[in-house]
C-alpha cells in the first residue's frame, strides 16, 4: 500500500467538539501518540486527510476520484485505535476488501483507481468480518475514558526494539523494566512507580526534582514537569506542555500549561491552553451522580459516567483560581474570567463565561501569537484560516 487515507465521513467529527473544530479526528492524541501517529507507526506508511469539503480542507487532501492514482490505498475510518491484530487482518486486505465490526461497523477498506467510481464513490467488493479488541472515539470524554488502555498499547509500539537511556540514580524507580526515557531527558531527585502502569518520557523532556509520577503516564517531547509535580495515571501530558500541581487521568494535547498548584483530573486540554495559577476543576459531583456534558451537535446532554472533569478547546485561557464545574465544556479560544464556580458550557471566542462578551477575532489573533512567542513559534496562516472560519461560522 501507498498511504493511508484518513475519512471522517461516517465519524461524526461534529460530536467531538471542541477538539474537532480546529483539527481532524486523527490528530486527536490519545495515549502517547495521535491517532495518525498510531497508524503510521504500524503500518510503515504516510499518510493523507481526505477530501471532506470543509474548511479544515488543504490543498494535500486527497479527492477519491478516478484520477488518484495507480497504487493500492487504505481508507480508514479516523475514529478508529489501531492494534496488533486489527492491523494483521489489514495487511492481509485484497483491493476492494472492506474491514468492518460488529460492534463498530466499518474500519478500513483497501482499494485501487479500479474500485473508484467517482468522486466520493468507491465500489466495495467483499467486506471482511474482525472479531478482534475494537475501541473507537464518538465522543471527548472517550479520551480519557481510553487513556490508560492507549497508553499501555502505545508503551509497547514505541519502545518495541528498543532500549530505554539510563536514568540517573539520584532518581527513585519502582517496577523499572516499565520505565522508559528517551534521549536528551533531564531528570534528578524523582520518583516513578510504574508497578500499575508504564511510564514513557520523550526526547528532550525536563522532569524538575521532587516530581512524583504514577503510571500508566507519558511525558511526551520536550513537556516540562515543575518541581513537586503530582502525576497519577492514565495521563498525557503532550509534547511541549508543561505541568505542575496535582494531575490525574487528564489528557494535554501540545504547547499547553497547567504550570502551578491546583487540581486537573479526568480531563482534555487541547492546544496551546493555559491554566492560571490556582485553577482547579471538579470530576465528581456532591451527591456521586452521573455526569452529564453538553453535546453541541445534538443539542442535548449525555452522560458520562460519574467521573468527568473539563472538556477544553484549542487557544482557551483561564485566569488564577478559576474553579470549573463538573462535566464543563469550554469551546475555542475562550478567555476565561470568573470569580465564581464556571457555567457547564462557555462558547467559542467567550470573553467571560457568560456568553455575551465576546472574544474580537483580531484582538485573539494577536494574543495567540503572543502565546506562541513564548515558545518562539508564531501563529501560521492555516491557524488565522481555521479561526476565521470558525468565528463566522460557529
Amino acid at each position: 500500500m501507498k498511504k493511508i487515507i484518513f475519512t471522517e465521513e461516517y465519524c461524526r467529527p461534529e460530536n467531538l467538539h471542541p477538539f474537532t473544530y480546529t483539527r481532524h479526528i486523527q490528530d486527536i492524541r490519545i495515549g502517547i501518540l495521535t491517532i495518525r501517529e498510531k497508524w503510521e507507526q504500524y503500518l510503515k506508511i504516510a499518510s493523507a486527510d481526505k477530501w471532506e469539503d470543509n474548511y479544515l480542507d488543504t490543498m494535500e487532501s486527497v479527492k477519491v476520484e478516478k484520477g488518484i492514482g495507480n497504487d493500492n490505498y487504505l481508507l480508514v475510518h479516523a475514529n478508529v485505535l489501531p492494534t496488533n491484530s486489527m492491523i494483521a487482518k489489514i495487511k492481509k486486505l485484497e483491493n476492494g476488501e472492506f474491514l468492518t465490526t460488529g460492534n463498530e461497523g466499518g474500519v478500513a477498506f483497501r482499494f485501487s483507481k479500479k474500485e473508484v467510481q467517482g468522486l466520493h464513490k468507491i465500489k466495495i467488493n467483499r467486506s471482511v468480518d474482525f472479531k478482534g479488541e475494537m475501541k473507537a472515539i464518538h465522543y471527548p470524554w472517550q479520551i480519557v475514558q481510553l487513556n490508560d488502555w492507549a497508553l499501555r498499547e502505545d508503551f509497547g509500539l514505541v519502545t518495541k526494539g528498543r532500549k530505554s537511556k539510563t536514568i540517573s540514580k539520584t532518581n527513585k524507580l519502582i517496577n523499572p523494566s516499565q520505565i522508559f526515557i528517551e534521549a536528551g531527558v533531564k531528570m534528578e531527585h524523582c520518583i516513578l512507580n510504574a508497578s500499575e502502569g508504564p511510564i514513557f518520557i520523550g526526547k528532550n523532556a525536563l522532569i524538575m526534582e521532587g516530581s512524583m509520577i504514577r503510571g500508566p503516564v507519558a511525558i511526551c517531547e520536550g513537556a516540562i514537569v515543575k518541581m513537586g509535580a503530582r502525576i497519577y495515571g492514565a495521563t498525557t501530558i503532550g509534547p511541549y506542555c508543561t505541568a505542575g500541581g496535582e494531575i490525574k487521568n487528564t489528557v494535554m494535547f501540545a504547547y499547553s500549561n497547567k504550570a502551578h498548584d491546583g487540581y486537573l483530573g479526568d480531563s482534555v486540554i487541547g492546544a496551546w491552553c493555559n491554566l492560571g495559577a490556582g485553577t482547579s476543576n471538579s470530576n465528581i459531583k456532591n451527591n456521586a451522580g452521573e455526569v452529564k456534558y453538553w453535546v453541541d451537535a445534538d443539542k442535548k446532554e449525555m452522560s458520562a459516567g460519574i467521573k468527568a472533569g473539563l472538556l477544553m478547546g484549542d487557544y482557551s485561557k483561564a485566569a488564577i483560581n478559576t474553579s470549573f464545574n463538573t462535566g464543563a465544556v469550554v469551546g475555542v479560544c475562550c478567555n476565561i474570567v470568573s470569580p465564581e464556580l464556571t457555567p457547564k458550557l462557555v462558547t467559542n471566542f467567550s470573553w467571560g463565561v457568560d456568553g455575551i462578551t465576546r472574544y474580537t477575532l483580531k484582538k485573539a489573533l494577536v494574543d495567540i501569537d503572543n502565546w506562541k512567542k513564548l515558545k518562539r513559534l508564531s501563529i501560521t496562516e492555516r491557524e488565522k484560516q481555521i479561526l476565521t472560519d470558525i468565528y463566522k461560522l460557529y
